[in-house]
């Protein structure tokens, strides 16, 4: 069998990958250098192209959970601390928030994280099995606020199909926002996808688990509204 030319037609530049994520600039602290120099060589995982084995990843086999986004991981470590029995690989492409993580699992103790510093649907893609999967967190992702910029954000059909593959049977998927057009788009997205059934009517209370964070605290009190979604995988 011949091999399918991939290049494009002459004069026609490769398609751009849509990426939901700007590499944003950042400053680390020299407290976030240092845990990653203590702290890198255990918690950090290199992408691969191929799959990982979860349980050697950890040194055990535990439900886990893939959180996608992490910010500087103050709700990642809180819920990592609430149940060691989960393990989580966590995916953040700022190096300041993998810095402030790397610190925050120093100071507390935490051995049920594992970090890949990188694009969470390659690695959705690429490192992750069929049926792998406890559950998914995506907390607060970028809304992408403008219009002509909402083919930007993270929660496709594409992705939650995929996502949805990974997730063992009764595993969940779990999306919070305080953008309501945004909450309104997931809502719509999840409750597309034929593989996944919604734990309540529209949009759910927020699960004990989940932390208020700072940022969440400071616009409840100034009436902005946050909705969470927790779907299940059939």
């Amino acid at each position: 069998m011949s091999s399918q030319n991939t290049e494009p037609p002459e004069g026609i530049e490769h398609p751009r990958v849509i990426r939901s994520f700007v590499r944003r600039a950042g400053r680390t602290t020299a407290g976030q250098a240092r845990a990653f120099e203590a702290f890198g060589p255990r918690f950090l995982i290199p992408f691969q192209p191929h799959p990982l084995d979860l349980h050697a990843a950890f040194g055990r086999a535990a439900p886990t959970v893939l959180e996608i986004g992490f910010g500087m991981g103050d709700a990642t470590a809180h819920i990592a601390a609430l149940k060691p029995e989960t393990d989580f690989l966590c995916c953040e492409v700022h190096e300041p928030g993998v810095g402030a993580l790397l610190k925050r699992i120093g100071e507390q103790g935490l051995t049920n994280i594992r970090i890949v510093a990188h694009d969470a649907v390659e690695v959705t893609n690429q490192m992750l099995t069929p049926d792998s999967l406890a559950g998914v967190h995506i907390f607060f992702p970028d809304p992408w606020h403008k219009l002509r910029h909402n083919k930007r954000r993270l929660v496709q059909p594409a992705l939650v199909a995929r996502l949805a593959t990974r997730l063992a049977p009764g595993g969940y998927l779990h999306c919070a926002t305080d953008w309501e057009p945004y909450a309104q788009q997931m809502l719509q997205v999840l409750s597309a996808e034929p593989t996944l059934r919604n734990t309540a009517e529209g949009f759910a209370p927020k699960p004990d688990y989940r932390p208020l964070t700072k940022f969440e605290n400071r616009g409840l009190k100034l009436g902005h509204g946050v909705w969470d979604l927790v779907f299940r995988r059939i």
